[in-house]
């Protein structure tokens, strides 16, 4: 018997990625609990699905691999979710541009005496 892992696509209404939970055939599938080993049968079932039922423009609400593509994919994303960098990286200097900048102290001081703030009335 063939199987294949399937898992929903992590949560994100940003992308229209909305479904949590999922049942087909009596097999309950959970978005917090990650891949499920499922018959080919099934497998080919939930890479039609849409995060919207009957809406053929909604994106797919599956990620349908085999095991190999599933590692790839896991090892893939924890690489894309690795933002933050640590003091132990390669990380490049970030140059100040402040050398042309003009400030408040380039102008010139206004005379206290001949100016006046507010209205004279």
């Amino acid at each position: 018997m063939e199987t294949m892992l399937v898992r929903l696509k992590p949560y994100d209404p940003r992308r229209g990625h909305v479904l949590r939970r999922y049942t087909y055939s009596g097999v309950k599938i959970h978005e917090e609990r990650g891949w499920h080993r499922v018959s080919k049968s099934v497998a080919d079932y939930l890479k039609t699905v849409r995060q919207v039922a009957g809406d053929d423009y909604s994106p797919l609400a599956f990620d349908v691999c085999t095991d190999d593509e599933a590692k790839a994919l896991d090892a893939r994303e924890e690489v894309e979710t690795k933002v933050r960098r640590s003091a132990t990286d390669e990380v490049r200097l970030s140059p100040a541009r402040n050398d042309d900048v003009l400030t408040s102290s380039h102008l010139p001081e206004a005379s206290k005496a001949g100016e006046s703030k507010g209205r004279k009335g």
